[in-house]
Order: C-alpha cells, then structure tokens, then sequence
C-alpha cells in the first residue's frame, strides 16, 4: 500500500493542517486573539493540539512562539481575508486532505477532526464542515479534499482579479459540503464574552481535571496518555494510609520511576501498582498496631 491509497472505510486518510491565525479581531477590540489564554494556553495552541496528527501543519499569521513546531505562511498583502489567507496556507502541503480550522476554537479535540475526516472519506464530498449550536455552517472547523480546494480557488482568482477580500462563502458555495453537526467543538471566540464563557466552562466539575492535565502536558513538553484514575486512587490511597502529605510526594516519586524505567502508561501503571500495594501494607500494619492488647 502506498501513502497516497485511500483510506478504508471508516478510517482516517493522512492529512494536512492549515490553520488561520491573522485575523484583526475587531470584536476584541483588535487584541491578539490566537495568544488570549483559555485554561492558561494560548487558543493557538489549543488548536495546535488537536491537530497534532497532521503530517504538515501551516499556520497563516506573522511567526510566533508556539508549543509544537509548525511552518508558517502569510497571504499578500497581509490581511487579505481569510480566502486569501487559506490560499496561501494551502501552497504549502501535500496531502490530499486538509483540515482548515481557525485559531480561535478552545474545545476542538482531535477526535473531532477524525470524525470529519472519516466522514469525508465515507460521503465523498468536497468537505466535511461542522455546524454550530444555532445550525449555521463553520468553514474554519472542516475538512477538506485539497483538490477540491485548489479548483476552486484557483476559479475565485481567475474570475474575480485574485482572492484579496472575498468572503469564504464565495469559497464554500463552489463546493459540495457535508454538515456534521457540534455545537461545542464549533464554538469560536469573537467576543470578550465568548472569552469569559470559554473559562467558565472549562471550570466546570465535569472538565476542570482534564484541562488541568491537558495544560500540564503541554506546559512540560509531555506527550503521555496515563490513566489519570490509577494515579487519583494511588493518592487518595497514600493520603490515608499514610499521611496527607504523602499524596502528592508519592505520585511525584512513581512519575520519576516511570521516566527512569524510560517507560510509557504502561510503567506509570506498574509503578502505581506497587506504590498503592506498598501504601495498603502501610495502612494495615497501623490497623494491626491499633488493635494489639497493651503489653505487660
């Protein structure tokens, strides 16, 4: 099988990324959008990260400090719209499909992209595109045939003196789109507000621990899929069994055993195992001293 052979169905076909990062965010009163924090990263590289598994990821915007390496391009003149922006991303990757997202989307997931990319595969279509909460179509949340792409715009250019201020929909409504519906992964940050909402919500019971862990990882440099809940019951284990203090120390000390073993989930978990077997041999011997008749 060569790289280039399709996809089976119901998989995911090799792509590129191109991400647009130039925009002037007017709603925000002109502020660095791609750089504002949500959950203590930036939103650029939120979504540098849910599209870790492309083979080439090209961000459209002046260069920038990011936490994953990438190849930058930039429409001329800057600031031509996001036709002329994605046109210019485009040049560069090989792939024959894309995903074009924009930098703004604090709760895109990589299994989002895959699920757009299986669908592109399966229906054939030009693109898979989410839509958001009030049913309006998202562009910039897509997967694309590249192909397809080039077509298009390579028509836009020919008819209308260049790309320089068009809308996306004159792009769009050349081709045949498939919707995916995702009201959450779709939401963009436009506003001050949408800003405030997105930090709220990753506050929230249900995510608070996953973004925490999502933002430690990527502020480290690590690429590591633990089961999180082994570690939690090691700690509530050590905390009990042994002293409070010992929780935090004890999950400290199995990472450093696990990166001494040069080892992946599978050492965390097996130096989590006999930490937690270690700290329940601890808490009995304490119940077996608490419950020995008094000497003499």
């Amino acid at each position: 099988m060569t790289d280039n052979a399709p996809a089976a169905p119901g998989t995911t076909a090799p792509y590129d990324a191109v991400v647009l990062a130039g925009g002037a965010a007017r709603r925000l009163g002109g502020a660095d959008k791609p750089g504002l924090r949500v959950g203590g990263r930036p939103l650029l590289d939120r979504v540098l990260a849910a599209c870790v598994g492309a083979a080439t990821t090209v961000v459209v915007a002046g260069p920038r400090p990011t936490a994953r390496p990438v190849r930058w391009a930039r429409e001329d003149p800057p600031g031509g719209g996001p036709v002329a922006a994605l046109d210019a991303g485009l040049r560069l990757t090989t792939a024959e499909h894309a995903v074009v997202l924009s930098a703004d989307l604090p709760f895109l997931e990589t299994a989002t992209l895959e699920r757009l990319l299986t669908v592109l595969g399966d229906t054939g279509a030009d693109g898979a595109l989410l839509t958001d909460a009030d049913g309006r179509d998202q562009p910039l949340v897509a997967a694309y045939r590249t192909a397809a792409l080039r077509r298009a715009l390579a028509a836009l250019a020919t008819g209308h003196d260049g790309l320089t201020g068009l809308p996306l929909r004159r792009l769009t409504g050349a081709l045949d789109l498939t919707r995916v519906p995702d009201p959450l992964a779709s939401f963009d940050c436009d506003t001050w507000d949408d800003i405030a909402a997105a930090r709220a919500r990753i506050r929230e019971h249900g995510h608070v621990l996953d973004e925490w862990i999502s933002a430690v990882k990527d502020e480290l440099g690590i690429d590591l899929d633990v089961d999180t809940g082994v570690l939690l019951d090691l700690a509530r284990d050590a905390a009990h069994g042994v002293a409070r203090p010992a929780a935090p120390l004890t999950t400290f000390l199995v990472g450093y055993a696990a990166a001494q073993a040069k080892g992946g989930p599978e050492a965390v978990a097996e130096a989590a195992r006999k930490a937690t077997a270690l700290a329940l041999r601890w808490e009995e011997e304490s119940s077996e001293g608490d419950a020995a008749p008094d000497a003499g």
